[in-house]
């Protein structure tokens, strides 16, 4: 095997894959990145049996073949190197030299053998996926999967697709981020329903798969693997085996109370009053009267902390204590000017949603703190 490409592309690649690649695992291999030949460019792939990446980079082959070598310190290696050509050979024993400009490395690689095969995908069966709403749908919901590795079903995502509907869902039994679009990506339209569980490892890769841009995503889904590409870079990931709850349910229909904030006012009040929250619960009070809201908190240790906060309600007063980081949550991910807070009563899940929210659906079910 021997190739020449660009170091700069070489290294993008190696950056992408090598986030798979976890610092110990129980096979050696999977410390390595596969790099492997194609007509025109070189392809590198990574795995943790779990969560996989795969990108192609343009090269000029010299000679087919295949090694893998450990991803790490190949990526640390190439980021050092000046920006030219680099020249990679495999010699004899898996041995795998690398040159640019006057500099060379000789490297102790692995025989492809033994690398886990990466599913691959059937590009026929794509679907096609826009990447701004995809990346802004994770991060209104991502933050609220639960990190109980008891709770496996609910440490991912619930990704749907039925029709041309696109849902993503995240619960920790504390609380629950929906948000659903209407799909708008070119080429196929209609989505056979299908619902699949995002692990956590995938959520942060796919995150910087989408990057900063606005164009399209393709998307795939296989018997146990889900596919996800965006020009020569594919992630490939398992889905969780689990039973994601039946999220339906927790969604309250009947509160009555309605009040709306200015997201910054709010945002501002709750963690200058969470400063003086009890530092185990993080639970502040929410007083509402009619005509305002206090937000206050209290502990023994510390003190106590009140803010007072103009809104138009005329309805009954009641109290209700919420997680402070729950409700800063929230209030991060959404981008309208003002939110909206449903309740019943001091005892039931309560709904906040931001409101004038374009061409999408978000809601957010927190439960109450009894304190």
């Amino acid at each position: 095997m021997e190739v020449i490409l660009d170091r700069d592309a070489f290294l993008k690649g190696l950056q992408m894959v090598q986030n798979i690649v976890e610092p110990r695992q129980t096979l050696p291999i999977l410390a390595n990145v596969l790099l492997e030949t194609e007509e025109g460019s070189i392809r590198l792939t990574a795995t943790d049996l779990e969560v996989g990446a795969r990108v192609s980079i343009p090269a000029r082959v010299m000679g087919k073949g295949a090694i893998t070598v450990g991803a790490r310190k190949l990526a640390e290696i190439v980021k050092e190197l000046p920006a030219a050509a680099v020249a990679l050979k495999v010699g004899d024993n898996a041995g795998v030299s690398l040159r640019c400009g006057g500099v060379t490395y000789k490297l102790v690689g692995m025989p492809p053998d033994d690398f886990p095969p990466v599913v691959p995908a059937s590009p026929t069966a794509w679907l096609t996926l826009e990447a701004k709403t995809l990346r802004d749908m994770l991060s209104q919901t991502s933050f609220a999967i639960s990190h109980d590795e008891t709770r496996y079903a609910l440490n991912g995502v619930l990704f749907s697709l039925s029709g041309t509907e696109m849902r993503l869902v995240a619960t920790d039994g504390h609380r629950l981020a929906l948000v659903s679009v209407t799909r708008n990506g070119k080429g196929k339209k209609e989505a056979d329903e299908n619902k699949a569980i995002l692990p956590k490892k995938t959520l942060g890769e796919l995150g910087r798969l989408l990057g900063e841009g606005d164009g399209d995503i393709g998307y795939e889904r296989g018997e146990n693997h889900l596919f996800f590409q965006v020009g020569d870079r594919m992630l490939i990931s398992r889905m969780i085996d689990g039973q994601f709850p039946a999220y339906e349910r927790v969604i309250p229909k009947g509160n009555d109370k309605h009040i709306e904030f200015e997201r910054d006012r709010l945002t501002n009040a709750v963690k200058r009053v969470a400063l003086l929250s009890n530092e185990r619960s993080r639970a502040v009070k929410i007083q509402i009267e009619k005509g305002k809201v206090d937000v206050t908190s209290s502990s023994p240790d510390l003190g106590e902390a009140k803010e007072t906060l103009p809104v138009e309600y005329s309805g009954s007063s009641m109290q209700i204590c919420f997680n402070a980081q729950y409700v800063l949550d929230f209030l991060a991910a959404v981008a309208t000017d003002v939110v909206s807070l449903e309740l019943k009563d001091e005892v039931s899940q309560a709904v906040m949603k931001p409101v004038g929210a374009e061409g999408y659906d978000y809601t957010y079910v927190i439960m109450p703190m009894r304190v």
